[in-house]
């Protein structure tokens, strides 16, 4: 076997586990989501919720992203760790419970619901306006 042999086969492998992570993410994260609404998931994994969800929206990271290659691999780092520890504290009960809830939510590739856009459209909006009315003045 020759080498690009091998690096098709390492590309096939790494193109199966990526296809594979996303379609566990398609229902953890909303498994998550669903989890931190619950009043018996552990104060700790609401907190690390909420310390990955304002890391990932602040435009403040610890390299910044203007950085060529540097500035994105924090995030490529940093996100997907406190994601998994995110997942970690919520206790595995818990966790099947809202991973069984949130499965439900998917229909053809698409949510059901489309109203859980709602937040992540009202903050874009909120952030154009603050864009806008910089401009105005």
């Amino acid at each position: 076997m020759n080498v690009w042999d091998e690096m098709k086969q390492i590309r096939k492998l790494i193109s199966e586990k990526a296809s594979q992570t996303a379609s566990e993410l398609r229902v953890t994260i909303p498994a998550v989501f669903l989890a931190m609404k619950r009043r018996d998931t552990p104060f700790a994994a609401k907190l690390m919720a909420g310390i990955t969800v304002a890391y990932a929206l602040s435009p403040l990271d610890i390299v910044p992203d203007f950085i060529p290659v540097l500035g994105y691999l924090d995030d490529l780092i940093l996100l997907p760790l406190f994601a998994g520890l995110t997942v970690r504290l919520i206790p595995p009960d818990i966790l099947t419970d809202c991973r069984r809830e949130a499965e439900g939510l998917w229909q053809g590739g698409k949510p059901k619901k489309w109203y859980f856009a709602i937040p992540v459209v009202v903050f874009w909006l909120g952030i154009l306006w603050l864009v806008i009315r910089q401009f105005i003045k």
